[in-house]
């Protein structure tokens, strides 16, 4: 069995395992929880009533958070002419096409967090896929990193998105903010991310949609939090 630290176990004493808390006291727990000598991340955890064998229920999206991330996120932009123009121009923090791919190609460059692309990019940036994939970097239309409007995903990216995606249970993990936001930021910021995964509730989909929803700090424990998000 693994051994808790001091820190986690007095966290974990604060909280009742078998109690649903309000959003609000699950936000007020989870700040109180946070044990990590960082600015934790509060990250949230959706369990779905999704089978992920069938492809319209593999969800995957991005969200624009009201209150952000609290992360700085480095954008890089591969595109060409007017585009790389108006990249520069929303502040991505690398922009270019074949020089950029070549530099994570040959010298295994990874200084950035997002990857936003031209469609006309993307037959070159197949060529990298391989190492793009893994690390969860590769640009994709249902994430809005694939796009003409460069500018407006610059901007969507450096003021809170974040993505989402199931995986093969089902499950959605996502952030909502750092244990440093105010309380009211961080419930605004979990309203927006639950409400947008129930808005993209698969049409096929029998029964109740959303089992459960936990949040925790990092390192820290999980909190439930009561289903109740409006329509």
């Amino acid at each position: 069995m693994k051994k808790r630290s001091k820190k986690y176990t007095e966290a974990f004493s604060k909280i009742d395992k078998h109690k649903v808390y309000t959003k609000e006291e699950a936000i007020k727990l989870v700040k109180e929880t946070s044990i990590s000598k960082f600015d934790s991340s509060i990250e949230i955890a959706m369990r779905l009533n999704l089978d992920t064998k069938k492809a319209d229920q593999q969800l995957r999206g991005a969200i624009v958070l009201p209150k952000g991330t609290g992360k700085n996120v480095r954008v890089l932009v591969i595109a060409k002419g007017e585009n790389a123009k108006k990249a520069q121009k929303a502040g991505a923090d690398f922009v270019g096409d074949v020089d950029m791919i070549e530099k994570i190609e040959k010298e295994g460059w990874f200084e950035f967090d997002t990857m936003i692309a031209t469609p006309d990019m993307m037959p070159l940036l197949g060529k990298i896929g391989r190492v793009l994939g893994p690390r969860g970097l590769m640009p994709n239309p249902k994430t809005g990193t694939v796009t003409m409007d460069v500018e407006k995903a610059v901007n969507e990216v450096k003021a809170g998105r974040v993505e989402y995606r199931t995986d093969s249970y089902g499950n959605i993990h996502g952030i909502i903010g750092k244990a440093s936001f105010k309380e009211e930021d961080l419930i605004e910021n979990l309203n927006a991310f639950v409400k947008a995964i129930l808005k993209v509730k698969p049409s096929t989909v029998k029964g109740d949609y959303v089992k459960n929803i936990s949040i925790s700090s990092t390192m820290g424990p999980g909190i439930k939090v009561e289903l109740n998000f409006d329509k």
